[in-house]
């Protein structure tokens, strides 16, 4: 079926699906009035340019860049509180003691002689050429310069300094958010690579929205993506400056009029195209360079496609789905990505402004419709995606499998049928077919014999031969037709032009798409359209032309989804800047021989608080292990036998808490999981996940704890 996703549906003539942003000038179709904004714009734009200045210095995967301050990768030896306060605090008793008997002469006179030698006689007199002022100005210089390296030293001993960086320093430190870059060279609100490129008042007139508040982080990303196209040639620069010189901040709308969404759940950076999840924890299991830190996540990662494993309740659809979903939509208005969030209906994916499809398969209100056979007109391919869709959760799950011969079926019914009346059969048409109706079929060889459809004929004839046939995979598939052909689908999976269906084929556009499934009454059919939609999607995202939008299906709740045929699919997608994310409540619900290949697939891999021993042992394997250092530490009291040794012990007690021992220390390299099943079913906290990352460039985060909540 030949669609685009922009009839009108059932006569309702809502408004169309959106087009893809093309060149500023001409809009792919007239954009909708849009809706006043979900904040008023500020009345200067002191709140813009503190946010487009901040620093975001580069950092390591999943490391929340906004005003992020980089850490050491190894963690400093770092001193116990009571143990530097005291030593401080002893330090500068004991330098106030030596002054004191060096004031008083209890230590003798020895420290005068430096002053001796150096000093003429002339000034030690009163009656000398410096007088009594300048000579008491002179030996108290003299002192006051004995008591400066008493407390130099006094210091270093006490470790002043590490006193000072460690409780001083941190109430006088200023916010991170608040700093901001200020070289002129160098700030992102003068659009400075637009005048150099001769587009001055361009530039101007952008730099100027900015300063009156009249321009939001999705116009600026909206606009550095629309100079993008004129740096590859797909704009031209009078093009671009036009736009903007007549338009300003809105220049080079999405198509649906948008600039922002409803509202904002999450923290989002668009300069970065990150969404803060959470925060790193300050756990001795994390590396030292990501504890405290935020824990985000953009294209460049969910570019190797995302699998979250946890129960029900442990926080999937609120703080990983919807955060993401989100993102991918600010995304979308920023002309960078194309998003479809595929879950049940009520799941709490977002409202549905914030689309600009939403599908709701099931009920009669819903103004789309979901195109079964993904937009081609390719009767093989419409086979093979739709084989998959209802029976590849059958196909055997050991690598090496697939589904040939369901294909094979489908595709003898869909040629023929398609030759005869120019588009593939409806769903009960199809069910019909495979149920081997005697109607249906003579009327088919009669259009292909009219025809002289002599290929397709035999195709047919083919089909007829193998009804009935032990093997036969036709009734399967018939039986799985028949879970679509029920009342509460009528009307939906139309073909014959009355309705108005979306098609995966669009995400060459940067739409935004929510289908909600009818998961209530039609467990088995929802996890049939997911897999459809999955199949669609990589199938679709393999053949766009244009790669440099960023294209996301999010999956919420992928039970029965993966199979073989899917998780190939998935290992292709980042050669076509292109990922996925799935969650899980358990890895049974994946077949024990994919479940490895799915977690190798993906690059990004999480656990939430929850997981099953069994669950957790899978992703303990592929999270492997590292070596690491074990101590053993033995400990033995000393005893002191002298009232002075007993003294010296009593004053170590105090300074330290801890009574005097003799310690000896065995160090050893051993290797050990990263996260073990155990700690990841029982020692991890509710609203937390462990997460390891992993870039479209190849670069790697360690399993890391957090905090899914801060």
């Amino acid at each position: 079926m030949d669609s685009d996703g922009t009839q009108d549906a059932r006569g309702t003539h809502a408004s169309p699906v959106p087009r893809p942003a093309g060149p500023p000038e001409v809009p792919a179709m007239p954009p909708r009035p849009p809706r006043a904004p979900a904040t008023p714009p500020m009345p200067d734009g002191s709140a813009f340019l503190s946010w487009v200045r901040a620093p975001r210095p580069d950092a390591a995967p999943g490391v929340w860049r906004f005003g992020h301050r980089p850490r050491p990768a190894e963690e400093p030896e770092e001193i116990p509180t009571r143990q530097l306060l005291s030593g401080a605090l002893i330090a500068f008793l004991v330098g106030w003691l030596v002054w004191s008997l060096l004031q008083n002469g209890y230590l003798g006179n020895w420290w005068w002689v430096p002053f001796d030698l150096i000093v003429p006689d002339a000034w030690r007199g009163g009656d000398g050429d410096l007088g009594e002022t300048g000579t008491f100005i002179v030996y108290q210089g003299y002192e006051l310069t004995v008591a400066l390296g008493i407390m130099i030293g006094a210091a270093r001993l006490g470790r002043w300094g590490e006193v000072w960086r460690r409780f001083v320093t941190p109430r006088f430190r200023r916010p991170e958010a608040q700093e901001a870059r200020t070289a002129p060279d160098d700030d992102p609100a003068q659009w400075n690579e637009l005048r150099a490129a001769g587009a001055a008042d361009a530039a101007e007139r952008l730099a100027t929205e900015a300063r009156s508040g009249l321009m939001r982080d999705v116009d600026h990303a909206r606009i550095l993506r629309a100079w993008q196209g004129v740096r590859t040639g797909r704009h031209s620069l009078a093009t671009f400056s036009g736009a903007v010189l007549k338009d300003g901040a809105a220049a080079c709308l999405h198509p649906s009029g948008e600039r922002d969404l409803p509202a904002r759940l999450a923290r989002h950076d668009l300069v970065t195209g990150q969404v803060r999840l959470g925060t790193t924890v300050d756990d001795a299991r994390n590396p030292y360079a990501y504890r405290g830190t935020g824990l985000a996540l953009g294209p460049d990662l969910l570019g190797t496609s995302l699998v979250a494993v946890g129960p029900a309740g442990s926080g999937k659809t609120g703080t990983v789905v919807r955060p993401l979903a989100e993102s991918l939509c600010l995304h979308a208005l920023a002309g960078r990505a194309a998003v479809v969030v595929v879950g049940a209906a009520g799941a709490g994916l977002g409202p549905a402004d914030a689309y600009d499809v939403v599908v709701r398969i099931g009920n009669q209100e819903s103004e789309y419709d979901l195109d079964l056979y993904g937009g081609t007109t390719d009767p093989d391919e419409a086979a093979a995606v739709l084989a998959e869709a209802l029976v590849g959760d059958l196909a055997d799950p050991h690598p090496g499998s697939d589904s040939r011969r369901s294909t094979t079926v489908l595709a003898q019914l869909l040629g023929p049928f398609r030759a005869v009346h120019g588009r593939f059969p409806s769903v009960p048409e199809l069910r019909q077919l495979l149920d081997g109706a005697p109607g249906p079929f003579a009327a088919l060889r009669q259009g292909l014999q009219e025809a002289g459809q002599e290929s397709l004929l035999r195709e047919l004839d083919a089909r007829e031969r193998q009804m009935g046939q032990p093997g036969d995979v036709g009734g399967v598939l018939g039986d799985r037709v028949a879970l679509l052909d029920r009342p509460a689908f009528a009307g939906f999976f139309d073909t014959s032009g009355q309705s108005r269906p979306f098609t995966l084929k669009a995400l060459d556009h940067p739409v935004r798409v929510r289908i909600d499934l009818p998961q209530r009454g039609h467990a088995d059919a929802s996890k049939m359209l997911a897999r459809l939609v999955l199949a669609q999607f990589t199938a679709s995202v393999a053949v766009r032309e244009d790669r440099s939008l960023f294209a996301c299906l999010l999956l919420d709740d992928a039970t029965g989804v993966v199979t073989p045929e899917a998780v190939r699919g998935i290992q292709r997608l980042r050669s076509g800047n292109a990922g996925v994310v799935l969650t899980l409540r358990t890895l049974d619900d994946v077949a024990r021989p994919l479940r490895g290949p799915l977690l190798g697939a993906t690059g990004c891999r999480m656990a939430l608080s929850g997981l099953t021993p069994w669950d957790g042992q899978d992703f303990a394997e592929v999270w492997g292990k590292e070596w690491t250092e074990a101590r053993d530490v033995t400990d033995r009291q000393i005893i002191a036998e002298t009232p002075a040794g007993k003294a010296v012990h009593m004053l170590r007690r105090v300074i330290t808490g801890k009574a005097p021992t003799a310690r000896a220390v065995t160090v050893r390299q051993v290797e050990r999981e990263r996260w073990s099943a155990s700690e990841l079913a029982h020692a991890v906290p509710a609203g937390h996940a462990v997460l390891s990352l992993t870039d479209v460039k190849g670069e790697h985060a360690p399993p890391l704890l957090v905090d899914l909540r801060g």
